[in-house]
Protein backbone atom coordinates (compact mmCIF):
# COMPACT_ATOMS: atom_id res chain seq x y z
CA UNK A 1 0.00 0.00 0.00
CA UNK A 2 1.39 3.38 -1.16
CA UNK A 3 0.99 5.93 2.03
CA UNK A 4 -0.29 9.41 0.85
CA UNK A 5 1.57 12.36 3.59
CA UNK A 6 0.85 15.94 3.23
CA UNK A 7 3.65 18.00 4.03
CA UNK A 8 2.31 21.48 5.27
CA UNK A 9 3.96 24.68 5.26
CA UNK A 10 3.12 28.31 6.98
CA UNK A 11 3.47 31.74 6.85
CA UNK A 12 7.08 33.46 5.09
CA UNK A 13 8.66 29.72 4.46
CA UNK A 14 7.98 30.20 0.38
CA UNK A 15 10.84 32.61 1.57
CA UNK A 16 13.23 30.37 2.84
CA UNK A 17 16.67 31.13 1.11
CA UNK A 18 16.46 34.52 1.07
CA UNK A 19 15.17 35.82 4.66
CA UNK A 20 17.11 34.95 8.21
CA UNK A 21 20.32 33.27 6.49
CA UNK A 22 21.83 32.49 9.73
CA UNK A 23 18.96 30.33 11.00
CA UNK A 24 17.40 28.71 7.94
CA UNK A 25 20.56 28.64 5.63
CA UNK A 26 20.30 28.88 1.39
CA UNK A 27 18.65 26.41 1.03
CA UNK A 28 14.75 27.07 -0.61
CA UNK A 29 11.44 26.00 -0.02
CA UNK A 30 11.81 24.46 -3.41
CA UNK A 31 15.10 22.29 -3.11
CA UNK A 32 12.92 21.23 0.15
CA UNK A 33 10.26 20.06 -1.49
CA UNK A 34 12.33 18.41 -4.74
CA UNK A 35 14.46 16.58 -1.62
CA UNK A 36 11.15 15.50 -0.20
CA UNK A 37 10.53 14.62 -3.86
CA UNK A 38 13.23 12.27 -4.40
CA UNK A 39 13.07 10.24 -0.67
CA UNK A 40 9.50 9.58 -1.29
CA UNK A 41 10.09 8.13 -4.91
CA UNK A 42 12.30 5.88 -3.47
CA UNK A 43 10.34 5.19 -0.56
CA UNK A 44 7.53 4.06 -2.53
CA UNK A 45 5.54 6.93 -0.55
CA UNK A 46 3.47 9.59 -2.37
CA UNK A 47 3.37 13.13 -0.82
CA UNK A 48 1.74 16.68 -0.79
CA UNK A 49 3.78 19.59 -0.47
CA UNK A 50 1.51 22.90 0.53
CA UNK A 51 2.74 26.35 1.28
CA UNK A 52 0.42 28.91 2.02
CA UNK A 53 0.71 32.42 4.29
CA UNK A 54 -2.79 32.22 4.86
CA UNK A 55 -4.11 30.85 8.25
CA UNK A 56 -7.61 29.53 6.57
CA UNK A 57 -5.89 28.42 3.08
CA UNK A 58 -3.99 26.03 5.68
CA UNK A 59 -6.86 24.83 7.80
CA UNK A 60 -8.83 24.13 4.80
CA UNK A 61 -6.02 21.87 3.82
CA UNK A 62 -5.93 20.62 6.90
CA UNK A 63 -9.29 19.52 6.96
CA UNK A 64 -9.31 18.09 3.04
CA UNK A 65 -6.32 15.62 4.61
CA UNK A 66 -9.22 14.00 6.75
CA UNK A 67 -10.09 11.98 4.04
CA UNK A 68 -6.80 11.74 1.66
CA UNK A 69 -3.72 11.39 3.70
CA UNK A 70 -2.70 8.80 5.82
CA UNK A 71 -0.50 11.36 7.58
CA UNK A 72 0.65 14.88 7.63
CA UNK A 73 3.85 16.55 8.36
CA UNK A 74 3.42 20.13 9.27
CA UNK A 75 5.88 23.41 9.60
CA UNK A 76 3.23 26.35 10.48
CA UNK A 77 5.86 29.04 11.02
CA UNK A 78 4.28 31.60 13.21
CA UNK A 79 0.75 29.74 13.10
CA UNK A 80 2.52 27.65 16.16
CA UNK A 81 2.36 30.04 18.07
CA UNK A 82 -0.91 31.57 17.96
CA UNK A 83 -3.61 29.94 15.67
CA UNK A 84 -6.23 28.04 17.54
CA UNK A 85 -7.84 27.73 14.34
CA UNK A 86 -5.36 25.39 13.33
CA UNK A 87 -4.93 23.95 16.49
CA UNK A 88 -8.36 22.71 16.24
CA UNK A 89 -8.65 21.44 12.63
CA UNK A 90 -5.33 19.52 13.56
CA UNK A 91 -7.57 18.18 16.65
CA UNK A 92 -10.35 16.42 13.83
CA UNK A 93 -7.50 14.03 12.36
CA UNK A 94 -7.37 10.57 13.39
CA UNK A 95 -4.21 10.16 11.09
CA UNK A 96 -0.61 10.70 13.11
CA UNK A 97 0.88 14.45 12.91
CA UNK A 98 4.47 15.54 13.40
CA UNK A 99 5.06 18.76 13.99
CA UNK A 100 8.45 20.13 12.55
CA UNK A 101 10.42 23.84 12.35
CA UNK A 102 13.52 24.04 10.58
CA UNK A 103 15.48 25.88 13.77
CA UNK A 104 14.84 24.69 17.56
CA UNK A 105 12.20 26.85 18.75
CA UNK A 106 13.31 26.27 22.21
CA UNK A 107 16.95 28.38 21.85
CA UNK A 108 14.34 31.74 19.90
CA UNK A 109 12.73 34.17 21.34
CA UNK A 110 10.38 33.61 24.39
CA UNK A 111 7.16 33.66 22.50
CA UNK A 112 8.53 31.16 19.91
CA UNK A 113 8.73 28.51 23.12
CA UNK A 114 4.93 28.02 23.73
CA UNK A 115 3.62 25.66 20.47
CA UNK A 116 -0.47 25.44 19.62
CA UNK A 117 0.45 22.06 17.95
CA UNK A 118 2.86 20.24 20.64
CA UNK A 119 -0.21 18.36 22.35
CA UNK A 120 -1.59 16.98 19.53
CA UNK A 121 1.13 15.53 17.37
CA UNK A 122 2.72 12.43 17.33
CA UNK A 123 5.92 13.98 18.11
CA UNK A 124 7.72 17.39 17.18
CA UNK A 125 11.31 17.55 15.51
CA UNK A 126 13.06 20.88 15.63
CA UNK A 127 16.71 22.18 15.40
CA UNK A 128 17.90 19.81 12.24
CA UNK A 129 17.70 22.20 9.61
CA UNK A 130 16.45 21.40 6.21
CA UNK A 131 17.04 17.60 6.84
CA UNK A 132 14.17 17.48 9.35
CA UNK A 133 12.03 17.18 6.49
CA UNK A 134 13.73 14.12 5.27
CA UNK A 135 14.45 13.06 8.78
CA UNK A 136 9.85 13.70 9.79
CA UNK A 137 9.32 11.38 6.40
CA UNK A 138 10.85 8.70 7.63
CA UNK A 139 9.99 8.73 10.91
CA UNK A 140 6.06 9.36 9.52
CA UNK A 141 6.88 6.00 7.09
CA UNK A 142 7.61 4.19 10.07
CA UNK A 143 4.75 5.40 12.04
CA UNK A 144 2.40 4.31 9.22
CA UNK A 145 4.54 0.83 9.03
CA UNK A 146 3.80 0.08 12.33
CA UNK A 147 0.23 1.37 12.35
CA UNK A 148 -0.24 -1.43 9.68
CA UNK A 149 0.92 -4.59 11.29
Amino acid sequence: MMHKIIILNGPNLNLLGEREKDKYGNITLKDIEKNCNDFSEKNDIKITFFQSNEEGKLVDEIQKSRQEQHGMIINAGGYTHTSVAIHDALKILKIPIIELHITNIYNREDFRHKSLISKIAKSVLCGFGSNGYIIALEAMKNYLKNENK
